[in-house]
């Protein structure tokens, strides 16, 4: 006699409390370790890792989008006067990052094409250190293929936010960040109005349609209200790891057993050419540090082909030059976005030669 089966809405909320639980144990494990970035790399690991073996696991609805918010919310409290007035001096290096990611993601592409035997716009924009919904809409414009497009970008994201913060902290980086927060006492009456303006900022990038409003929104609304003044409560720790943990969690629940078994020559290609742009980003941080007095592991954070959210929260967690690498990494992404449908034409002429 065989067992009645559950209802496809509570396997569904099982497998996110299963997921949650282990979640948290990870990162809690992690904080006991001292592992950088605890609360994001302990979940990211332990999830995927279950989620290789067969465990259907799932991430909380608009958990990752909650875990963005947190992490935006957190970094504009860092914009005040002075310091866009200090970012303002570095308008130059913040160009030349962007516009040296967008070369070096041309680099891997041509690499890509070589040697992953797909065709040109799926090799172009799964090598571009782009946001990975972005990449994929531009690539089904052009008839790439989107499933493997966002399959490389999650794993080029897993690497950078594996490997980054480890070798930072083997290195022996320091926090030393001249920023700090201008909120830094949580004051309950306060909280209304950090609440109010970065749901506001949501409101307004989703209104214009701009990508990563979750992240890129709060961040925008709560600087607006720093720079006008107006009086902010800081937002718990505990808020700020809760972030992490959301957003570890829905990374780690991108992959499963069939992930690099649908393309394992590809998936292979893409994981190498991830390692390229890291070490080919590290060089070019090299090469902007001979040229100014930002420190190389805040520059290597600002040039690092990660995603928006997660470099961010590493500068912060390791304290290393938090409005740069966020401003950095903003523009990285609109210049990819904007950009690449016009360096696409150009990669696809040079291609064919």
């Amino acid at each position: 006699m065989s067992l009645p089966s559950l209802p496809s809405s509570t396997t569904h909320g099982c497998q996110i409390a299963a997921t949650l639980v282990l979640a948290t144990l990870a990162g809690w494990l992690s904080a006991r370790l001292n592992l950088p970035l605890p609360w994001m790399i302990g979940p990211l690991f332990a999830v995927a890792g279950a989620r290789m073996t067969g465990l259907g696991l799932r991430p909380l609805p608009g958990g990752r989008q909650s875990g963005q918010w947190a992490i935006g919310t957190a970094l504009g409290l860092y914009f005040s006067a002075d310091v866009v007035a200090q970012l303002a001096l570095h308008a130059p290096l913040v160009v030349a990052a962007a516009l040296g990611s967008l070369a070096l993601g041309v680099v891997c592409a041509l690499i890509m094409l070589r040697l992953a035997g797909v065709d040109t716009a799926t090799a172009f924009f799964a090598a571009l250190p782009g946001g990975a919904s972005e990449m994929a809409n531009l690539a089904d414009r052009h008839g790439g293929a989107v499933d493997r497009i966002a399959a490389a970008h999650a794993l080029r994201v897993m690497l950078v936010v594996s490997l980054l913060p480890f070798a930072l902290t083997f290195a022996g980086v320091q926090g030393s960040d001249i920023y700090v927060p201008q909120a830094r006492d949580v004051q309950p009456q306060y909280f209304p109005l950090l609440v109010g303006a970065s749901l506001l900022g949501v409101g307004v990038f989703k209104l214009l349609r701009i990508a990563n409003a979750w992240v890129l929104g709060p961040l925008l609304g709560v600087a607006v209200a720093m720079l006008s003044g107006v009086p902010l409560s800081a937002l718990p720790g505990w808020v700020v790891n809760g972030g992490q943990l959301l957003i570890g969690c829905a990374l780690g629940c991108r992959f499963s057993r069939e992930f690099f078994r649908a393309a394992p020559r590809f998936m292979a290609v893409a994981a190498l050419t991830a390692l390229l742009s890291i070490a080919l980003s590290f060089a070019l941080a090299f090469v902007l540090d001979l040229a100014s007095p930002v420190p190389l592991p805040t520059l290597s954070l600002a040039t690092a082909p990660g995603g928006v959210s997660e470099m961010c929260i590493t500068a912060k967690v390791l304290q290393l030059g938090v409005p740069l690498v966020t401003v950095c990494h903003v523009l990285r992404v609109v210049v990819l976005t904007v950009g690449a449908p016009w360096t696409y034409s150009l990669f696809r002429r040079v291609a064919a030669a």
